[in-house]
């Protein structure tokens, strides 16, 4: 059985701990699925018996089937051509199905406590700055026009330019909101790069990338992850779908138009 599967209906009652060690099986599961769960709890900085009750919360009688369950899911999420590193990353003829998992996934998995953080720091913010390429930028045009109708001021510089001369406005009192499905964007992370480098004007940065362990990712402040099949178009384009970014600025949306009621 799927991984996502068996947890889905224990995810809403984990602890804001478990949520961070929910949060490492899911970005690690690659690497963890060849671990002890001596040396998993370790790299979680929890005791093994710790690790233990976790994983039997999630839905797993112990760490030997959850380690069985983590290979059968990434294998069953490798091409059938060549094996494939990141295990979220799939070719399937029958897209539907898992269009539709990839965002309920991508939902279920977004801390309550991580959008009311979120939502707090909209209600301050001065500028909401989106930076996204390629393929996400359809999706940050969605999502820049929704929230300039909500009222926000957004500023959204869609070339390479504008996008290095817009670091030079970014101040403390605004939101920045990086797109990047690999997460591994030479030219996000030195634009992140730049951001740390300046404390006096350093802006909350809110990532979206895919659900592995990336260099954008461990930049940020906070980083909502998504999962997407990799589709490629006639002329090997990488289109796979941007959706799950849209669906979580969304939902930050209209969790923060809840709060102001």
């Amino acid at each position: 059985m799927n991984f996502f599967e068996i947890v889905d209906e224990h995810i809403q009652n984990l602890t804001s701990n478990e949520r961070k060690l929910f949060d490492y099986l899911v970005t690690n599961m690659n690497d963890i699925k060849n671990m002890s769960i001596r040396e998993t709890s370790a790299k979680c900085f929890v005791s093994t018996a710790t690790f233990l009750r976790f994983v039997r919360k999630i839905g797993f009688s112990g760490y030997s089937e959850l380690i069985t369950v983590l290979k059968y899911t990434t294998r069953e999420g490798a091409s059938t051509d060549s094996e494939q590193s990141d295990q979220f990353v799939v070719e399937q003829s029958d897209y539907r199905e898992a269009y539709l998992k990839n965002i309920v996934e991508t939902v279920h998995v977004i801390r309550p406590e991580v959008l009311h953080q979120l939502t707090a720091k909209l209600a301050r913010a001065d500028t909401l700055f989106i930076f996204a390429t390629g393929t996400s930028k359809s999706a940050a045009q969605y999502i820049a026009n929704l929230y300039r109708m909500s009222g926000f001021n957004v500023n959204f510089p869609e070339d390479r330019l504008y996008r290095r001369a817009a670091i030079s406005h970014i101040s403390a009192a605004d939101l920045v909101l990086v797109i990047d499905y690999s997460g591994e964007h030479s030219e996000f992370i030195e634009l992140i790069s730049t951001l740390l480098e300046h404390s006096d004007r350093r802006a909350l940065i809110l990532s979206i990338t895919r659900a592995d362990n990336n260099p954008v990712q461990n930049l940020s402040d906070v980083n909502l992850y998504t999962f997407v099949d990799e589709v490629q178009s006639p002329q090997g384009l990488e289109i796979g779908s941007r959706v799950a970014a849209i669906v979580i600025m969304e939902l930050l949306l209209y969790q923060w138009l809840e709060d102001q009621q």
